[in-house]
């Protein structure tokens, strides 16, 4: 049988609660995870060589760069997704105060051109 495993697959790393109560796979994905994804693991990193032509479809897909038709691989593709780093993009500008208000021209500053008051 392909991908046999003795211990259940967890990722307490990245999901403390366990992958089935994460959100991110659906019921039949999170139990093919627990099932099998310490085999898919091992393969994947090397540790273990494939032992059927399905393990070999697997990390031809993994792989590869064309489109992932196997099953096994398109669950394990979506984990390696959830799991890699995320970039954080910020809409806001990087300074200090002073500086953002004196290019806005706002401000309470102590200049006294700048208040619009005739003396």
């Amino acid at each position: 049988m392909s991908f046999e495993s003795e211990k259940p697959f967890n990722d307490f790393q990245h999901f403390a609660r366990g992958i089935r109560r994460s959100g991110d796979f659906t019921i039949n994905e999170s139990d093919l995870l627990e099932k099998c994804g310490a085999a898919m693991m091992d393969l994947y990193k090397g540790n273990r060589k494939p032992k059927d032509k399905e393990e070999k479809i697997f990390l031809e897909q993994l792989n590869g760069s064309d489109v992932i038709t196997d099953h096994y691989a398109k669950v394990f593709s979506k984990y390696l997704k959830v799991i890699k780093p995320r970039h954080l993009h910020r809409l806001c500008s990087v300074g200090n105060d002073d500086t953002i208000t004196n290019l806005a021209g706002g401000g309470s500053g102590s200049d006294d051109s700048s208040s619009g008051i005739d003396e």
